[in-house]
């Protein structure tokens, strides 16, 4: 049976040292739900409160209505992959599968029944006799997930599954990791610093920095509304330009460097002349054209252009020598030459703007 999971102000120090101050956050029953942030956020600390092998110094763990702070690991019934994959590699794949199966005592046919079922559907009973040492990093993982998913867990929990693996093979076990957990709905969650990897496969992501979730969200939501300058910042790229509201005769806006200015319909309580923070998308930077009226446009010069086939991605400096990336579907004509001098508008309804600290958006 598939559970929510619930937390309430989690407290994890290591001495004096507080890794997560006070977190709370629900994760709803089959869902895919993704701890995101750098090295060092404590994402994998509190994925490891999760699963009992860390202490908790503070707050309540529950799974449904169960408070789980001082139950035993094996008791939670939770599926554990991790990053190394930690197969036991004197047992054949076969019995790594069956492992956590012949602990819990079950019937030698219901064993094999389950067993064979996971392999089956992990794409590795024809390696069934095989040890580890034969298989690739992916078929290794593949038995892991297998052994993980037998036992039927209430929670499946993942720490950076797929981060050992080469740039293809991730892509095709993120996949692979998606299509079973839809397919079985098992309340998941999923560690990774890999905010791609984060966005296709996620059904909600929590992004983390120092201990604190600074935006929980979809993919969707989380890439075209963050909730600050660091979500906006780690989530997928972003060009971020200091400006200025301007707000007269009834109407607001942004006030870039060299007086080009933005009206905006969506600002929210903002005064006139106020610095703000802009953040924009590479595909929302628009190359207007050529000229020099620099109060109608952005000017910029391209530094240099990389041609990746359906897009041309083009780095442009400003006159204050601030840089800045564009991303262009790619035309029939030339690339535009290095050195050109171009200009720039804005997708106004698409860009999000902030406070001067970054940390309170302003956008409605």
């Amino acid at each position: 049976m598939n559970v929510n999971i619930r937390i309430e102000h989690a407290l994890k120090k290591y001495g004096d040292f507080v890794a997560i101050p006070d977190l709370s956050l629900e994760i709803r029953p089959g869902e895919f739900f993704t701890l995101l942030g750098p090295s060092g956020c404590g994402k994998t600390t509190l994925l490891r409160m999760i699963a009992g092998f860390n202490s908790i110094e503070g707050g309540d763990f529950y799974f449904g209505e169960r408070r789980i702070n001082d139950l035993d690991p094996a008791k939670r019934n939770i599926g554990m992959v991790f990053q190394n994959y930690a197969v036991f590699p004197h047992l054949t794949v076969r019995k790594n599968v069956e492992f956590g199966l012949k602990n819990r005592k079950l019937p030698k046919e219901e064993i094999r029944e389950k067993t064979d079922k996971f392999m089956k559907l992990m794409k590795i009973d024809e390696y069934a006799d095989r040890l580890p040492e034969k298989l690739s990093g992916g078929q290794q993982q593949r038995v892991a997930l297998a052994r993980a998913l037998a036992i039927e867990p209430d929670v499946l929990l993942m720490d950076e599954p797929l981060s050992n693996l080469d740039a293809k093979l991730r892509v095709e076990m993120r996949e692979v990791i998606k299509e079973i957990q839809n397919r079985l709905g098992i309340t998941t969650v999923y560690v990774t610093h890999d905010q791609e990897e984060a966005m296709a496969i996620s059904d909600r992501i929590a992004v983390m920095s120092n201990g604190v979730i600074q935006q929980i969200g979809t993919p969707k939501a989380l890439y075209q509304r963050p909730a600050n300058r660091f979500v906006a910042t780690f989530i997928g790229r972003s060009n971020v330009m200091e400006a200025r509201i301007y707000a007269e005769n009834g109407e607001k806006g942004l006030e870039f460097k060299g007086g080009f200015r933005q009206p905006m319909h969506n600002l929210g309580d903002v005064q006139n002349g106020q610095p703000v923070v802009v953040s924009v998308r590479p595909e929302e930077l628009i190359i207007k054209g050529f000229g020099n009226d620099v109060r109608s446009a952005i000017k910029a010069k391209v530094v240099y252009s990389t041609f990746l086939g359906l897009n041309t991605h083009y780095m442009v400096e400003f006159e204050d020598g601030g840089r800045a990336e564009i991303i262009q579907e790619s035309q029939i004509d030339d690339i535009i030459s290095n050195g050109t001098v171009i200009d720039l508008g804005v997708n106004a309804e698409k860009i999000n703007v902030f406070t001067e600290d970054g940390l309170t958006p302003l956008i409605v």
